[in-house]
């Protein structure tokens, strides 16, 4: 049943019934999931009855047949649009509702697709505007509950976008059953600018409190997977990042706004003559292109390499139940953060999603950074993890303590010390006793306590340790402040203060202790977990 049966066909009667036969076949793939398939056929049939519709209309006659016709074609651009926006081409199907609505500019299906095309877009005022005129279809009153949830969705999602306002409490404390709560695209008090420390950078234009969201984005692709041992795992590897670069190329290729995008980010390469991006180019209500543009694959693989992120990092906490897998993705707005020794932002992976929030305060100017590695080490240990990721920190806490081991012999006496296995009550009460005689005031003995976290964990997780020094040494309270202070909360030291406070206490019922360990959750979680009993069933105290 080709398409030259059909243009060589001279009677009405018999297109007709063939036009049905594909329809129905391209419905019934439809109905099975068979997108591609499906989309080849209502391409057909779409041509054939613009073709049949130009024949009758020529002949200026049979009013009822063109009007038959043209509600077929109505719904098939719709349902071409549904298949295409399965498949992600959600400007194609645009292009359908778009064509479809020119036919009918109520018809309910198209408008009820065409809202969920703009929600997959994140455009939400937009899809809010589309559910509302679908109530004004006659079908509207059989799906007046679809249509409402959509309606109900489209304004929480618009409100998170323009506020902020995110709350995962509920998810927590129903144990994270079901799927992923659907999450907004949000961008905070932030800007793109020329970074000291590298290329280009995120930077606050506001102060932020920890624990305030930064910014919320969707990954342009993201592969996940379980990981073997050994060879077996290596090799499930690198088949997930091939079906991750096919699926970013896919994106590329079917989203001008997506090309734009990606092609900002950086390929490693001339990093300090790269152009400032608007954040504005990164918000979901930029208009759409039509470009459909490929970027060289060369170019591409380089930009993947240099700007994807693992969803199980240092810096990272990944929510529900895909931190059983290992996931790779591009969040290309969070891409543009660098490392510093003196992290002061977290993220958590939840769904599709990045949510990147304040680990500690952050002033107005400052940059937005991520610790890429383990920071709660020394000096040298943190110059090697930096080299193997392909730069060389200059962090301010990078350089105070290089001025200090050039100036001060006792630094590597103690590091010395710590490789052959220096008792760790020793080896503290050395740090503490040091900073005192080299002057170290304020903030910088958190940054030192930070560099030498192992130790300090040893002794306070050691009753036998604690006996013989405690009374030399500052209390872990002490310590776990002056180190969040300066590197922001993560979970060691979360688990650190809530196993302090249940052995001096045997409960959680001291409400200033209590305080400051919820304060600490909130620079791992931040805001977004707003109900104490939530933020409690976190930290394994519920």
């Amino acid at each position: 049943m080709g398409g030259d049966q059909f243009e060589l066909e001279e009677d009405r009667d018999v297109p007709s019934e063939l036009l049905q036969s594909l329809r129905s076949k391209a419905t019934e793939l439809l109905l099975r999931e068979e997108w591609e398939e499906s989309i080849l056929l209502y391409t057909q049939f779409i041509d054939l009855s613009r073709s049949q519709i130009s024949k009758i209309g020529g002949s200026g006659s049979d009013s009822d047949s063109i009007s038959k016709l043209r509600r077929s074609l109505c719904l098939a651009l719709c349902n071409r649009a549904e298949a295409r926006a399965r498949l992600r081409d959600y400007l194609e199907a645009m292009r359908d509702c778009d064509q479809a609505l020119e036919i009918e500019n109520t018809h309910f299906k198209t408008l009820l697709c065409k809202g969920k095309v703009l929600l997959g877009l994140s455009k939400y005022s937009l899809a809010l505007e589309c559910f509302k005129t679908a109530l004004l279809d006659s079908q509207a009153s059989d799906n007046l509950e679809t249509v409402t949830v959509y309606i109900e969705k489209c304004k929480k999602l618009e409100f998170q976008a323009k506020t902020g306002a995110f709350d995962l409490s509920d998810w927590i404390l129903s144990g994270f059953r079901g799927r992923s709560p659907e999450l907004a695209e949000f961008i905070g008090s932030i800007e793109i600018k020329k970074s000291d420390v590298s290329g280009r950078g995120l930077f606050a234009t506001k102060n932020i409190v920890a624990g305030t969201l930064i910014l919320v984005t969707k990954a342009v692709a993201i592969e996940r997977g379980i990981l073997g041992n050994g060879e077996s795992g290596e090799k499930a590897q690198l088949i997930m990042w091939k079906n991750f670069i096919e699926e970013v190329t896919e994106s590329v290729r079917k989203c001008d706004r997506t090309h734009r995008v990606i092609s900002t980010l950086s390929t490693g390469q001339d990093e300090d003559n790269l152009e400032i991006p608007e954040i504005s180019l990164f918000r979901p209500d930029e208009a759409f292109g039509d470009s459909k543009r490929n970027l060289e694959m060369e170019k591409l693989l380089s930009i993947l390499d240099v700007n994807s992120l693992v969803e199980d990092a240092v810096s990272a906490k990944v929510m529900g139940k895909n931190k059983e897998y290992y996931g790779v993705g591009l969040w290309t707005l969070a891409s543009f953060i660098n490392h510093s020794c003196i992290p002061n932002a977290r993220r958590l992976h939840v769904g599709d999603y990045a949510m990147v929030h304040a680990s500690r305060d952050i002033k107005a100017g400052e940059e937005i950074s991520f610790a890429y590695f383990d920071v709660k080490s020394p000096l040298e240990k943190r110059k090697e993890m930096a080299e193997s990721w392909g730069f060389c920190c200059g962090c301010s806490r990078c350089k105070f303590e290089s001025l200090l081991c050039v100036t001060n012999q006792e630094i590597r006496e103690i590091e010395m010390g710590l490789e052959r296995g220096v008792d760790a009550g020793n080896a503290v009460y050395m740090v503490e006793e040091g900073m005192k005689r080299w002057k170290v005031k304020g903030k910088d003995k958190g940054l030192l306590r930070a560099s030498y976290w192992r130790v300090y964990d040893d002794i306070y997780n050691s009753d036998r340790l604690m006996k013989r020094w405690g009374r030399k040494i500052p209390t872990m309270e002490v310590v776990v402040d002056s180190v969040s202070d300066v590197i922001g909360s993560d979970e060691r030291l979360m688990k650190m203060a809530v196993e302090g406070m249940m052995k001096k206490n045997g409960s959680c019922s001291n409400i200033v202790e209590m305080e400051k360990i919820m304060k600490l959750g909130k620079g791992v979680y931040g805001k977004v977990v707003s109900k104490k009993k939530a933020m409690k069933t976190l930290l394994g105290l519920e």
